[in-house]
């Protein structure tokens, strides 16, 4: 077989040679020890926790090294490409803070290693393909989707592996006059990997997160070009990883399986292989047992499902950190306001075995990140996330918007700050009651509390209130309406003999929560009078007082 013709019969097109591209494309220039990943996820549909879940091992491992993160878009798969999801993955990584250095950007490239989608450097891989041809490493297989079929079968009947190789490869050999034809007739055809592989041998990898790495040798001819030219996922990677100076190739262990040809690929086109890490998958309990999150049943399968919730972007990459590496929770309590880029980030500390999904514990995050948050930067984050989705509470909060930062000031700052929400959906719930649009008390009191110690309590506080009052002094006058009523002025006294008393000055404050918040549990009573004012205080509880003398 004439190799250099053969090449040149199948790509006359193509011109330029793989020397062109390795020097377009030269090694990067970078420190010592600097990473160079990637996030290249296949615009098929919604971005996939998993794929933020590389996407935050990508990320701190180039950083962390004074390396590269990039965004490649693998969009080769037109058939199962959704439109618009490119774009919608572009947008999903930047509202979580994924910064890359190059990559896939709205509206083009940017950096000197492009096209950085797939779709756009199909020229590329026909090169190499070519190349591979040329050196007999690579052949055209014409046969159809039937024949396949049919050699399937053979196999299956005769208890043979399935596959393309050996005696079932029966293009492997054909002679040039026969491609020929095969061209004149217009026949489609794949490029397949001519492979040298011996499978009762062994190949041995150490795996950055997995270890060592045992498996048999690749001997399927699989397709590196498909019949529209363009490559499956196996070619397309590792022409891109070696181009774009890739030095660790993070993935989650679906690919573990396809590995031996990945081997053989970089082996075949004389590239320096990458170091692979392969991510265990993100579980999560189902009945009592254990599976992987599933993009049909699992709404926390979409990443744009925390956006809608109103899950702080920040708390889930910090959710995500404790999922990937074991120390990160013992390094947050010791640093609890350090930014969580400073955490030594390491391939070390991941897990073999897949970690479970709990939201509750994503909760908890949520909370601590909120809390951690100085009111700025929660109106912030409130305002993006109502004028999305709840456009009505937006308009209450942009009218004034130093009266909403009074509020989520409440509490910040200090060893041990407030932590009522860990949501943006749930700041409604927490503030509005400050709004009188929004205000619908239900003046739901303790059962132990009489209506008339109640309303005896709301009309005597107005005339004991000065908005100069620190709290102490507030505290203070609580404790003299408590006694003219009948209630202890101090709860450990009411403890001692609890018959002397029909109530405790706690009792007191629950009543002015009630009447001014509309509820049992609201930010510090002292902060809302400061806040309402005087006039709306007293408006308040006039109305409260009307209500249960209804």
């Amino acid at each position: 077989m004439d190799n250099l013709k053969l090449a040149e019969l199948l790509f006359p097109h193509i011109t330029k040679t793989t020397e062109y591209y390795e020097e377009k494309y030269p090694p990067r220039n970078l420190p010592e020890g600097a990473r160079v990943t990637r996030i290249a996820p296949s615009p098929t549909g919604y971005l996939h926790i998993g794929a933020l879940y590389g996407a935050v091992t990508d990320e701190r491992t180039a950083h962390l090294t004074n390396g590269v993160f990039y965004l490649r878009i693998e969009d080769t798969d037109s058939k199962r490409e959704v439109s618009g999801a490119a774009d919608l993955f572009i947008t999903m990584f930047e509202k979580y803070g994924m910064k890359f250095d190059e990559g896939a950007v709205s509206g083009g490239d940017k950096g000197d290693y492009g096209p950085y989608r797939q779709s756009e450097r199909t020229e590329i891989y026909q090169t190499f393909a070519k190349q591979l041809i040329a050196e007999g490493k690579a052949y055209p297989c014409f046969c159809t989707d039937t024949e396949i079929e049919k050699i399937r079968n053979e196999q299956e009947a005769a208890g043979e592996n399935p596959g393309y190789y050996g005696k079932w490869a029966v293009w492997r050999d054909a002679e040039i006059e026969k491609v020929e034809q095969a061209l004149a007739e217009k026949k489609p055809f794949v490029v397949r990997l001519r492979s040298t592989g011996d499978p009762s041998k062994r190949v041995k990898l150490t795996d950055a997160i997995k270890g060592d790495l045992e498996f048999p040798q690749n001997n399927q001819d699989f397709v590196i070009l498909k019949s529209d030219g363009t490559p499956p996922y196996h070619f397309a990677h590792a022409i891109d990883d070696h181009l774009m100076r890739t030095t660790h190739v993070v993935r989650g262990e679906e690919w573990l399986a396809t590995l031996p040809w990945h081997v053989e690929l970089f082996a075949a086109l004389g590239f320096k292989r990458p170091v692979f890490c392969h991510t265990a998958n993100i579980m999560k309990l189902d009945n009592g047992s254990k599976r992987k999150i599933s993009k049909r049943k699992d709404p926390e399968a979409d990443v744009a499902m925390f956006l809608r919730e109103g899950y702080p972007q920040s708390a889930l990459i910090e959710y995500v950190l404790t999922l990937l590496n074991s120390n990160f929770e013992d390094w947050r309590r010791a640093n609890p306001t350090a930014d969580k880029n400073e955490f030594p980030f390491s391939f070390k500390k991941m897990g073999v075995s897949g970690p479970l999904f709990d939201f509750e514990k994503l909760y908890d995050i949520c909370k601590d990140v909120v809390s951690r948050m100085d009111a700025e930067t929660v109106y912030e984050n409130v305002v993006a996330w109502t004028a999305e989705y709840d456009p009505e509470f937006n308009a209450v909060l942009t009218k004034d918007p130093q009266y909403a930062k009074d509020i989520l000031s409440i509490g910040r700052g200090g060893s041990k700050p407030r932590k009522d929400f860990g949501l943006w959906k749930e700041v409604r719930e927490y503030m509005g009651f400050f709004y009188n649009e929004l205000f619908a008390p239900e003046y739901c009191f303790p059962e132990n509390l009489a209506k008339e110690d109640i309303i005896a309590v709301l009309e005597k506080y107005p005339s004991v209130f000065d908005e100069n009052d620190d709290q102490q002094q507030w505290f203070e006058k609580l404790k003299t309406v408590a006694s003219s009523i009948g209630f202890a002025a101090d709860t450990k006294e009411y403890k001692k003999n609890p018959d002397a008393f029909k109530g405790h000055v706690g009792d007191i404050a629950m009543m002015l929560r009630v009447a001014l918040t509309g509820k049992q549990v609201s930010p510090d009573t002292f902060a809302v009078i400061r806040i309402l004012g005087k006039d709306e205080m007293t408006n308040r509880l006039k109305k409260c007082i009307d209500s249960i003398k209804g």
